[in-house]
């Protein structure tokens, strides 16, 4: 499986991509964007299975990048980490078509908690 993760801090995404592998989610291809202009462009050429983002990203959000995706017909599971996690924010990603919301500071198991319904057992 290929999962995408976008987040305008390099060091973020490396942080993310290492609970991955820690969740017991490693072995799949990890693909990289740092904001939403360059991961809409990159879910079209490389048809990820899964995409983690960040929600406060310049040049596209997350949230803004889930829209596009959805209003382009791509279905692909989408789901969040990012450092807020009010239930505002909860609400809106659900709306919008989010599989989970994960707030930040986040464990391996919460990963796994919330990756294993959507990657199911290609772990």
């Amino acid at each position: 499986m290929k999962i995408l993760v976008v987040d305008d801090s390099r060091v973020m995404r490396q942080i993310v991509i290492r609970t991955l592998r820690q969740s017991g989610h490693a072995g799949h291809d990890i693909v990289e964007a740092e904001n939403g202009r360059m991961a809409f462009e990159m879910i079209a050429a490389e048809a990820p299975d899964l995409v983690l983002s960040d929600w406060n990203m310049p040049e596209m959000t997350g949230i803004d990048l889930l829209g596009a995706l959805r209003r382009a017909g791509i279905g692909v599971p989408f789901g969040f980490v990012t450092s807020e996690g009010s239930p505002a924010m909860r609400e809106q990603a659900e709306a919008a078509g989010a599989s989970f919301l994960v707030a930040k500071p986040f464990t391996a198991e919460t990963f796994d908690e919330v990756l294993t319904p959507v990657l199911g057992a290609a772990r």
